[in-house]
């Protein structure tokens, strides 16, 4: 497939053909569900802590005798019903690791890649060149007609670019090697430069071969 590219002024000096196998996908919701949830559960610190009975600060000793009060029952403060009581099965520190596959985080990558070209929501740039103002980076979304959320990828780190991205609400920059599925599907348009396409595929054109283990003799 072919797809038009444009200069940083809006208009059209050329065109780029894609790989099938990166951006031409069939599209598998619940593989992309999988990974992403995965992705955002790794990203879960994890130090929600809540104090049981045992933990909370208060005396041990009954509060008051067990009859001829005409109170209730209570053998101790801590207990949950009172306030500043312990809480009954409240969070606790855990780990909320999720391991995903290799092939299926790279599978997702290129089925969300698709989708962009299949929608429309793709545009391929020759170059881009900034000098780290926030205005270039407006003007040239502005050029190429883009609004929303949007994500820029070049070929490597760019930190002009970075700074030229982070005052706009909504448009994020990184580069190829860091492409992952979460940005992929929160960014409604994907603005590549050719050489992160030609990047791009050559990092999830194909799965790398599995190091073989040597059997011992």
């Amino acid at each position: 497939m072919e797809l038009p590219v444009k200069n940083q002024k809006g208009e059209v000096v050329g065109q780029v053909t894609l790989r099938e196998e990166v951006f031409g996908q069939p599209m598998n919701s619940a593989l992309v569900h999988q990974v992403v949830v995965a992705q955002q559960a790794n990203r879960r610190v994890g130090t929600h802590d809540t104090k049981t009975r045992a933990e909370v600060s208060g005396g041990g000793r009954k509060p008051w005798p067990q009859k001829h009060t005409g109170r209730a029952r209570h053998g101790s403060i801590r207990e949950p019903q009172w306030r500043h009581g312990g809480v009954v099965f409240g969070p606790h520190p855990r780990d909320y690791h999720q391991r995903i596959p290799r092939r299926l985080r790279r599978q997702a990558i290129r089925i969300l890649l698709s989708d962009k070209v299949r929608s429309g929501e793709i545009t391929l740039l020759d170059t881009l060149s900034l000098q780290g103002k926030t205005r270039e980076m407006v003007d040239v979304l502005k050029a190429l007609g883009i609004a929303g959320k949007c994500l820029v990828v070049t070929d490597e780190a760019d930190p002009r670019l970075a700074a030229a991205t982070r005052n706009l609400e909504g448009v994020k920059s990184l580069p190829a090697h860091t492409l992952n599925a979460l940005d992929l599907l929160t960014y409604d348009h994907l603005l590549l430069t050719v050489s992160a396409v030609r990047r791009i595929e050559a990092l999830w054109a194909q799965e790398r071969p599995r190091r073989k283990v040597p059997v011992p003799a």
